[in-house]
């Protein structure tokens, strides 16, 4: 087939449940490859770590002639010196070295949240590991985190479904309607945040929006545009891509009886195998970058300016770094996978998402031995970038007593 479509038949929704096809086809075609629309796809491991550490890269949108936005983009989108300002701030009451032990002391709520969760996995019913589980869990963490009411989480789904749709890679620019639904989600949701945070300035509760109004150094104050902005990204980021993980976790347990066995009986095993997922299932397929001048990769010379979309997923399963990289394997020694990113942009909340994802597997793993798929393959998010199933039903055999879910 034509090398030249690749990014419209990555993108075609037909192909979401099985890309890796493709993904190889990518990698055979050269490390660089000219797309119908001018953008170049980079689908090789060693070229994609270049890339992302690559200065010349630029994550900003506006690199590309995009002067008509509304917004400031969030800290995700902004390269440095910005993007490391802001980055550093939204890091302080979130983790080292300013808050080290915040996200590990949410272990046991995690913890706890999952054990509520299960409360719904009966034997002789359907669940929907998505909408029962996977999705509840991390907004529930997220939202605990910056301090949103538990009444109010439901708003977001509406919201962060329009914004991740607004974001996702495509061939053409035909995206016009998504970006203007897109900048209104982000409007309505970041109002929310900044109003929310507002309530809390002089009267301190201990959350991240509380946090971040309530900073005693008028140096390391985000405006309220910066606040609403790196808000938005925290509750977005901080629930999408977790969902996508644990998802694609059950999904890939269920399909490799063995490794559910060994888990079982090697229940130590769970970190790896939480990192050999974000390798052989990541969460985030692919990245978008603008070179600031023009660059060559591997003899191809792409100019200033030029969308280039880096396929972490395809560099995950790359033969020149991975052995059998098609193998599912917990046990996979030197993983430096691309499953967080990598270079200045490495994900900002992997260390909650691993502890998350790690707490939910461990708590799925015993109703899994004896689960069946209700379908497969599951019907997947339209999001080509966000990969992973909306539904992924799962009919409950074998009662399995409550306390056994969720191990210490």
């Amino acid at each position: 087939m034509d090398s030249q479509t690749l990014l419209a038949r990555i993108t075609d929704y037909a192909s979401r449940p099985d890309p890796y096809p493709l993904y190889a086809e990518l990698r055979s075609a050269g490390p660089a490859v000219r797309q119908t629309d001018g953008s170049y796809l980079v689908g090789t491991y060693h070229e994609i770590a270049a890339l992302l550490h690559d200065p010349r890269m630029s994550a900003d949108p506006r690199s590309r002639g995009e002067s008509e936005m509304t917004h400031k983009p969030p800290f995700l989108r902004l390269d440095d010196p910005e993007h490391h300002r802001l980055r550093t701030l939204a890091m302080r009451p979130f983790g080292p070295p300013h808050s080290p032990g915040r996200v590990d002391a949410m272990r046991g709520e995690i913890d706890e949240i999952t054990k509520e969760l299960m409360g719904s996995f009966q034997a002789g019913r359907q669940v929907d590991i998505v909408d029962d589980f996977a999705y509840p869990l991390p907004v529930t963490v997220i939202c605990r985190l910056l301090g949103v009411p538990r009444a109010d989480e439901p708003r977001f789904r509406e919201w962060s479904d329009t914004l991740v749709a607004s974001a996702d890679v495509r061939p053409e620019d035909d995206s016009t309607e998504l970006a203007r639904a897109g900048d209104q989600a982000r409007i309505e949701m970041g109002g929310y945040l900044v109003d929310l945070a507002e309530q809390r300035r002089g009267h301190p509760t201990g959350d991240m929006l509380s946090d971040f109004v309530n900073e005693p150094d008028p140096a390391r104050r985000l405006t309220q545009e910066e606040l609403a902005a790196t808000a938005v990204l925290l509750l977005i980021a901080g629930h999408e891509t977790t969902v996508n993980l644990i998802t694609n976790g059950a999904l890939t347990l269920l399909r490799h009886p063995e490794h559910l066995d060994r888990l079982r009986r090697e229940p130590d095993l769970m970190p790896r195998v939480v990192e050999e997922l974000l390798r052989y299932e990541p969460p985030v397929h692919m990245r978008e970058r603008i070179p600031l001048d023009d660059i060559e990769v591997t003899g191809t010379t792409i100019a200033q300016g030029t969308p280039v979309v880096l396929v972490l997923a395809s560099g995950n399963r790359d033969p020149m770094r991975f052995h059998e990289p098609d193998r599912f394997d917990p046990t996979r020694p030197d993983n430096e996978h691309l499953g967080f990113g990598s270079g200045i942009h490495l994900c900002y909340g992997g260390p909650l998402a691993r502890l998350e994802a790690e707490s939910a597997l461990r708590a799925l793993v015993p109703y899994l031995g004896t689960a069946r798929l209700g379908q497969d393959p599951p019907p997947y998010r339209q999001n080509a970038m966000l990969r992973g199933p909306r539904h992924l039903p799962v009919d409950l055999k074998v009662p399995v007593p409550h306390e056994q879910a969720v191990g210490p």
